[in-house]
């Protein structure tokens, strides 16, 4: 929608954007709007990357469930809307009640760096924590594990929000807006990591228990037994080697699920 409003009336874009200064003054429906706000030009590589996070986000749905998954994606909006009235609100302090027409011009300007561009990422940092060893065709042809690309990714983020508050400290402040969006972006990564690291397989419990696990397994002599089974459904890697197995820290024993019961099943004590 937000592209087709930018090919067909490019001039009304700036009147969906977050605008704090704006929504203060009475245009409230920014406070939704701004999410259509296209994250780039429009050419072959968005269309890839858009279903390529169309994918994570799917998967990230099947296997969180629909009620978890709006949870993180409407954290990270909303976590992004209060950023943009803090800045406006440091502003304000800065510049004092005196300058409102400065303050509206830097809203104004500054609006154009809220899109869904940092909550995409979130998405993808979200992805590379819950499958880490998920394997993705760098340029259609390398394959390179999620977790090393999520490394890249927050290192990107963290990046560019310096060079944001680097220019924003030369330019009135106008690219802090930018800043404000990245700190939203991973305040969101960082409280779905708290919330969710008992499930996380990087924990470090459950890396020990999958280790303790590993080498039971070569101890045993018949090669015929399965490495992982969902203790659910009961599938294997011999049945679909694409799935993901991981080790459930709140069940007393050795239980292992694979991805598509991993947040669903019932906790064995």
């Amino acid at each position: 929608a937000g592209y087709l409003f930018s090919w067909i009336a490019p001039s009304f874009m700036k009147y969906l954007t977050l605008d704090p200064y704006a929504i203060l003054h009475g245009q409230v429906w920014r406070l939704v709007t701004w999410v259509i706000s296209p994250p780039s030009s429009f050419d072959l590589f968005t269309i890839i990357m858009l279903l390529f996070y169309l994918s994570l986000g799917t998967t990230l749905e099947r296997v969180w469930g629909t009620w978890q998954y709006n949870v993180y994606i409407f954290t990270g909006i909303l976590l992004t809307v209060a950023a943009s009235f803090v800045c406006m609100g440091v502003f304000y302090l800065v510049y004092g009640p005196a300058a409102s027409s400065a303050m509206k011009n830097l809203c104004s300007i500054g609006a154009g760096l809220f899109s869904t561009y940092f909550i995409n990422m979130s998405i993808f940092l979200a992805y590379a924590a819950t499958f880490p060893n998920a394997e993705v065709l760098l340029m259609f042809v390398i394959p390179v594990k999620v977790k090393y690309l999520g490394v890249v990714y927050g290192a990107m983020l963290v990046y560019q929000g310096v060079e944001y508050f680097r220019a924003g400290s030369s330019l009135f402040g106008v690219y802090w807006f930018g800043v404000a969006a990245i700190a939203a972006s991973l305040l969101n990564f960082l409280i779905f990591w708290l919330r969710s690291k008992s499930h996380m397989h990087l924990n470090p419990k459950q890396v020990r228990r999958k280790m303790e696990f590993k080498q039971d397994i070569k101890r045993n002599p018949n090669p015929k037994i399965t490495k992982h089974k969902c203790a659910v459904c009961g599938r294997s890697e011999e049945d679909d080697p694409t799935l993901e197995f991981r080790f459930c820290s709140k069940c007393n024993g050795n239980y292992e699920y694979c991805q598509y019961h991993l947040f669903t099943h019932q906790h064995r004590v």
